[in-house]
């Protein structure tokens, strides 16, 4: 799933060795005419669906709203161009989490492993049916995670690691990080202060509400094979840089229908719990943060996943309800 697929490059930090780039055919290019129809549909019913760039005013309050990727990809360096002057010029930057709350969150893993292992008690090997295990094993070593590591994490956190195809993991690793760290980098060198959307902890702690049965269902979702993953997160990346958010997010829901050894209705079931934990309930308590925000400082920038910005839960039509004027603005 593209949501868990770009928390990853934040979350991993294995040393792999080199893959190839994630390139070649499309999931887009496999879907039937039908499929087809089924995208476009719901595609259009999504509010502000399309765009990476947005203004936003309300009054004399203004913000400038930036749907990024968490994942490397070479075309980035384009889009970056149109954006580094807006970002050295803001007088804040309001990220996901500022370099200062990664560096602690990177050692609060250090520091208690059982936030991503489980440090006693059974084992993914114990958990997991020999099928399932040995399709996580296979999944691991496709990715050159050691079995006896991938067999103590915490199944949520296996899902993130299986969930980064092994073309794209290459990036993670040597630190070819995505346009939020890109944009993070110009606000440094210009010394344009950063603030948090919120607390460090607050994904762990999404994910670590879910009971140990739910987690169990979202790892089994992260089955696919490379092969399957390979085109589904070319698609996913090209619809990005096609700035089709809508499409990448419906176009995700579609590939449900794909999953090994699920029926669709658990799977829907499953989706619609990550959207409402990881997306929906942080952009409800975003706003007051953007709002606060934006009376006090005069140019605020907003750099968020791109999957945060749609939607009618989304920040953007958030916003609006709020009464603020929302404008494209690429």
């Amino acid at each position: 799933m593209f949501l868990r697929a770009t928390l990853t490059a934040l979350f991993a930090t294995l040393s792999l060795p080199a893959a190839a780039a994630c390139d070649g055919e499309s999931y887009l290019d496999q879907l039937t005419p039908s499929e087809q129809q089924q995208l476009a549909t719901a595609t259009a019913a999504v509010p502000f669906g399309q765009g990476l760039v947005w203004d936003a005013q309300k009054g004399n309050q203004s913000l400038l709203i930036i749907g990024t990727m968490h994942i490397y990809d070479d075309r980035l360096n384009a889009l970056m161009i149109t954006l580094t002057s807006s970002i050295a010029s803001a007088d804040l930057l309001l990220v996901e989490a500022t370099p200062d709350d990664q560096t602690a969150l990177q050692q609060l893993m250090i520091t208690d492993p059982s936030q991503l292992f489980l440090t006693s008690g059974p084992g993914l090997p114990d958990l997991l049916d020999e099928e399932t295990w040995d399709l996580l094993a296979q999944a691991a070593a496709d990715r050159s995670i050691p079995g006896f590591m991938m067999a103590k994490m915490q199944p949520w956190y296996a899902s993130l690691m299986l969930s980064m195809p092994p073309c794209a993991m290459a990036d993670v690793v040597a630190g070819r990080l995505g346009l939020d760290h890109m944009i993070m980098n110009v606000a440094d060198e210009a010394g344009v202060p950063m603030q948090s959307l919120e607390a460090f902890t607050t994904l762990f702690a999404a994910f670590q509400s879910e009971t140990l049965e739910d987690q169990i269902a979202y790892l089994r979702m992260g089955l696919l094979s490379a092969d399957m993953q390979r085109p589904i997160f070319v698609a996913m990346l090209d619809q990005y840089f096609t700035k089709d958010i809508a499409g990448l997010w419906e176009m995700s829901r579609l590939t449900l229908n794909d999953l090994p050894g699920m029926d669709v209705q658990t799977a829907n079931e499953l989706f619609a719990q990550t959207q409402e934990a990881i997306l929906d309930e942080r952009n409800r308590n975003w706003i007051p943060v953007i709002t606060q925000a934006s009376e006090t400082h005069d140019n605020v920038i907003v750099a968020a996943g791109a999957a945060h910005l749609i939607g009618e839960n989304g920040i953007l039509n958030l916003l609006q309800n709020e009464g603020w004027t929302v404008t494209r603005a690429d």
